[in-house]
């Protein structure tokens, strides 16, 4: 089956802005207390379950799973910007970092206790989400949970040439309470949502929603 484009031009342009991008948002977690502490309830009630390892998907130059590995959760990162691993892999060299896409994960069924996509739903076209969350509901383990993060609102943004590279590229805005529902048809329960005001540099609020694969590890 031929890859969609939307992958395609998803991987050109994290490629072409790889370097200038980890360089931007090295720091992005220590402004943002509250989203350090959504990743730290996160990290908790995976301990607790103890269903399996977390995968950080789309996880860039690995920032997050940095983060969540100092938490105590056994992470690692998948992204499917080649040029992405290659610098998470440099700037943590003792974490495991994959290249690969949410929609077609290299993972047996309930091989995860957690995920998280932060900030990397927002690339996917509306019509594939419900195929994304069946993925996360495949490779999650009973009990497994899911943290994801992405900006609210109904008209996407569209970056064209960012930090100069010739490259572009649209951002999804989405509607929390239609995350949501298309969780729940997954078979996912939603526990929480967080919206969180726009910080610097943010022009929307932000979305984050806690969900979790029934049953028991």
């Amino acid at each position: 089956m031929a890859e969609p484009s939307y992958l395609r031009t998803t991987r050109a342009f994290y490629d072409a802005v790889a370097v200038d991008y980890a360089e931007r948002f090295r720091t992005a977690l220590e402004a943002r207390p509250l989203d350090r502490a959504l990743l730290a309830a996160f990290a908790e009630l995976v301990r607790a379950a103890g269903a399996g390892a977390v995968a950080d998907l789309g996880c860039g130059p690995g920032l997050v799973t940095a983060h969540l590995n100092s938490l105590g959760l056994n992470t690692f990162g998948v992204d499917l910007s080649p040029a992405m691993v290659a610098l998470a892999r440099e700037a943590y060299p003792g974490l495991r970092f994959d290249e690969g896409s949410m929609t077609a994960l290299d993972l047996t069924d309930g091989a995860l206790g957690g995920i998280v996509a932060w900030y990397s739903i927002i690339h996917t076209p509306p019509e594939r989400l419900p195929v994304v969350f069946a993925e996360f509901h495949r490779v999650l383990a009973p009990g497994g949970h899911l943290l994801l993060a992405f900006q609210v609102g109904d008209e996407p943004l569209h970056l064209d040439r960012p930090f100069g590279h010739p490259v572009s590229l649209d951002f999804r805005r989405l509607s929390p309470d239609r995350v949501a529902e298309l969780l729940q048809q997954a078979g996912l329960l939603v526990d929480a949502r967080m919206l969180r005001e726009p910080g610097r540099d943010e022009k929307v609020q932000q979305a984050h929603l806690m969900a979790r694969k029934p049953g028991k590890p």
